[in-house]
């Protein structure tokens, strides 16, 4: 299970770190030279998003980089089939993130079983309110499977509660109002938010959506127990390429 993963990891590491790819780009065999040398730099887990055409939780950097994965051919099977090979060749849990739309699509069901026959863990759906996804958590549940909730800084705390309950594995925290890759700042407000978020569940908690340096991922040191990196390593991936990904992963722990 994600959960018994990211506890046993903690034990071994103060703070894990989720990084992000969006499939097909700027190819596939780019994505898999990523995911080799993420993987070889110590991520922890990995988050695959399969490319849609309206990307709503996303900013420019993530929404071009799906726009160009799908006029490359990017399809969900060739991102499944990429998604089993990688959780096949890497020791490390991979989830999906999609929106709603697609797995309206392929049906809930269909889209479990085939995250469970690729030994994939999980899935983060933003744009899918728990009230809504009765389906796909009773599909996620029968496969053992995790579905990620978000949790926001305008979230109340009784909303934290129920989403906490119908999650599994860890809940994302969302660092700020916005879509991702823009600035986040990283002091008493966000300090405050954490400590609500952490009083709402018990589950381990990400935080995403700004993370861009080792000084971001120091701060959150002891108050979340996954740092999700997700556009800066686009942006690094687009200005140095695939052999400087792993150098920047490598630079956010000390």
């Amino acid at each position: 299970m994600l959960e018994a993963y990211i506890r046993e990891r903690r034990q071994q590491r103060e703070l894990l770190l989720m990084t992000h790819i969006v499939l097909g780009y700027p190819s596939f065999d780019d994505c898999l030279r990523t995911v080799e040398a993420m993987v070889e730099a110590g991520v922890d887990l990995m988050e695959l998003q399969i490319p849609f055409s309206e990307p709503m939780a996303d900013g420019p950097v993530i929404l071009r980089a799906n726009a160009e994965a799908l006029s490359a051919g990017a399809t969900v099977e060739r991102s499944l089939a990429f998604a089993q090979d990688v959780a096949r060749r890497f020791d490390v849990p991979f989830l999906l993130m999609s929106y709603y739309n697609i797995l309206f699509r392929f049906g809930e069901e269909r889209f479990a079983d085939a995250m469970a026959e690729r030994n994939l863990r999980g899935a983060i759906v933003p744009d899918l309110p728990v009230e809504e996804a009765e389906a796909y958590l009773t599909a996620m549940e029968a496969r053992q499977l995790s579905p990620i909730f978000l949790f926001t800084p305008r979230t109340k705390e009784e909303r934290m509660r129920a989403l906490a309950e119908r999650c599994r594995g860890f809940v994302y925290c969302v660092a700020r109002r916005g879509v991702t890759g823009a600035d986040t700042r990283f002091g008493e407000d966000l300090d405050a938010y954490l400590a609500r978020c952490r009083a709402a569940t018990d589950l381990p908690l990400a935080l995403g959506f700004g993370v861009q340096s080792q000084a971001d991922v120091d701060f959150l040191r002891g108050k979340v127990d996954i740092a999700v990196v997700g556009s800066e390593t686009i942006r690094v991936l687009d200005k140095g390429g695939t052999e400087a990904v792993g150098p920047f992963i490598r630079s956010l722990r000390p």
